[in-house]
């Protein structure tokens, strides 16, 4: 009908609606690279709180018979030093860097559950906000690992184990959701020819980590949850004298702990097998070999749980099966560091930061796991286990690990995640701030346990005793080795928008992280590239120079012959 109105739809705008500022996208994104950001960058600031507390307490033991710390006071710092040390920091450290970079390796646009790994983050944020709002009211007291029955009611009647505990619930569930998705990321998402055989190595390092929180998770939900039920609910899971079991905490805990500090081991192992082959500027030494050496860690390491109860009342056969097991990891590791240093003598190597930090942790690992060895027989253990030599060794490998090697790993995908490359020389100077501060720091730790037999976690020592000195230097060493760190923090804050401009791939490397842009689009790639070897960007710029070859060629041939 002539002259009736337009009955086609029309859509009218006023304007576009205001964009929310980036901090708010960031924390409400479900992208893996925002939520793996934000578990960098919260353990990045955990390891700087976890500072202060093992350098307030090395101040209390920098003199005999100090009154700095009381008691409690230090009971309290070692405590909340432990459960930020490896809740905190080591394990969404290492989780961040998975979950950041394995999907771009294995050519993901995104994970597969994304939902799923958002919530594994906030349940981590609650965690830790949970354990240090106890500081408003009573902060745990009950050590590292809080032993059953001494972690029962009857023996610590304030809130403080409750406080540790559901932290300890709400952050062991969110890694192990934060595992799910990347195990079903690493099942679904895979660009095409990204077979298994052809996985990197981190990537290889992501899914047996997830696998290996999917196992020991649970057992420290558990543990937690049975722990809570005992102290609240008139539970007798851990109390001896209502016909409990409280050789059952240290074996479910010890259980985690062990598995955990393997993932940490099995996270610095693999970005220094990413980063060696790079500079070396060859394929690493016996991939295959490597990739089954870190799975045989993951297992054979998390059954050597025993190796931390040889002196608890279990049969002697369980504590020689600890032992075999303990031993037995000489073989895998020890496979895993040949290749390495085989990887680097055969090429001709840069010593940039990353390298040099690597370097740094495959040193560390060394020499606690070289003591560790020692540790894990059964007569020495009976007379070393309580002693600091046992708190030096695990100090050299998981500062070795978590630290030396995270901040090898941070430093090698800065670039990636930012665009900029943190800075060379305040690198470099902050690696030997903290290599000599890690020496003096753990070295003394191991004289004065196994000479003077100075006891693990006590906050004094007496004159006469013969370990002064060694507290001296290792309080010294403490400061030093903080001092390393924090300038490691502050290279990376300046570097976020003052660092040099990297490019996609300022490293040279050959998986496909960085095929993508620097910092990758919030889809990864355009174009989801063709896999068909384990270098699959060396793949892509052969074939770009054959095709540039082949353009070049033609145009020669037309020039006319002067």
């Amino acid at each position: 009908m002539s002259g009736s109105p337009s009955k086609r739809p029309e859509l009218v705008i006023d304007g576009f609606p205001a964009r929310r500022p980036r901090w708010v996208e960031i924390v409400t994104s479900a992208n893996h690279k925002d939520v793996g950001r934000i578990l960098i960058t919260a353990a990045l600031g955990f390891l700087f709180i976890a500072l202060i507390e093992l350098l307030l307490m090395r101040l209390q033991l920098v003199i005999p018979e100090n009154s700095f710390l009381n008691p409690v006071t230090f009971n309290r710092m070692l405590s909340m030093y432990g459960m930020t040390a490896i809740f905190l920091f080591a394990i969404p450290l290492a989780l961040g860097l998975f979950y950041y970079v394995m999907p771009l390796q294995i050519g993901a646009r995104a994970t597969a559950l994304p939902r799923i790994g958002q919530l594994g983050l906030w349940l981590y944020i609650a965690g830790a906000t949970v354990l240090y709002a106890g500081l408003l009211f009573t902060p745990t007291e009950a050590g590292v690992n809080p032993l059953a029955p001494f972690s029962e009611r009857t023996f610590l009647k304030n809130n403080g184990v409750d406080a540790w505990a559901a932290a300890a619930i709400l952050t062991t569930l969110g890694f192990v959701l934060i595992a799910t998705d990347m195990v079903a990321t690493l099942r679904t998402a895979r660009a095409p020819g990204m077979a298994w055989r052809r996985l990197p190595i981190f990537s290889w390092a992501a899914a047996i980590c997830s696998w290996l929180l999917l196992v020991i998770g649970p057992v420290m939900l558990a543990a937690s949850t049975m722990l809570l039920i005992d102290r609240n609910f008139d539970g007798i899971f851990f109390a001896g004298s209502a016909g409990g079991a409280p050789l059952l905490w240290q074996h479910f805990s010890w259980i985690f702990f062990t598995g955990a500090y393997m993932l940490v081991l099995i996270t610095a192992l693999a970005a220094i097998a990413e980063i060696v082959p790079a500079f070396a500027r060859r394929p690493l030494y016996n991939r295959n070999a490597t990739i089954g050496s870190l799975i045989a860690i993951a297992v054979v390491g998390t059954l050597a749980w025993l190796q931390n109860m040889l002196t608890a009342p279990i049969a002697i056969g369980w504590m020689y099966f600890g032992m075999i097991m303990a031993l037995a990891l000489i073989v895998p590791f020890g496979l895993v560091i040949f290749n390495l240093i085989a990887t680097l003598a055969g090429g001709g190597s840069r010593m940039r930061a990353p390298l040099l930090f690597a370097a740094g942790a495959i040193s560390a690992i060394s020499i606690g796991l070289a003591g560790e060895i020692g540790h894990s027989m059964v007569g020495l253990a009976w007379r070393l286990q309580h002693t600091t030599d046992s708190t030096g060794l695990t100090h050299f490998t998981l500062v070795g690990g978590a630290v030396f090697g995270g901040f090898a790993a941070l430093h090698w995908w800065f670039p990636k995640m930012t665009g900029r490359t943190m800075g060379e020389t305040l690198a470099r100077m902050s690696f030997w701030t903290m290599a000599i501060g890690a020496l003096l720091a753990f070295a003394p730790l191991l004289f004065a346990g196994s000479f003077e037999g100075q006891v693990i976690d006590t906050y004094k020592f007496f004159d006469g005793t013969g370990v002064n000195g060694y507290n001296l230097i290792a309080s010294i060493g403490s400061l030093v080795l903080a001092i390393g760190i924090v300038m490691t923090l502050a290279n990376a804050i300046l570097s976020r928008e003052g660092g040099a401009e990297a490019g996609h791939d300022p490293w040279g490397g050959d998986s496909l992280e960085w095929f993508a842009l620097s910092p990758p689009e919030p889809h990864n790639f355009d174009v989801r590239p063709d896999v068909r070897s384990d270098r699959p960007l060396r793949d892509i710029r052969e074939a770009i120079a054959q095709q540039t070859r082949g353009t070049e060629q033609p145009a020669r041939e037309s020039q006319p012959v002067a």
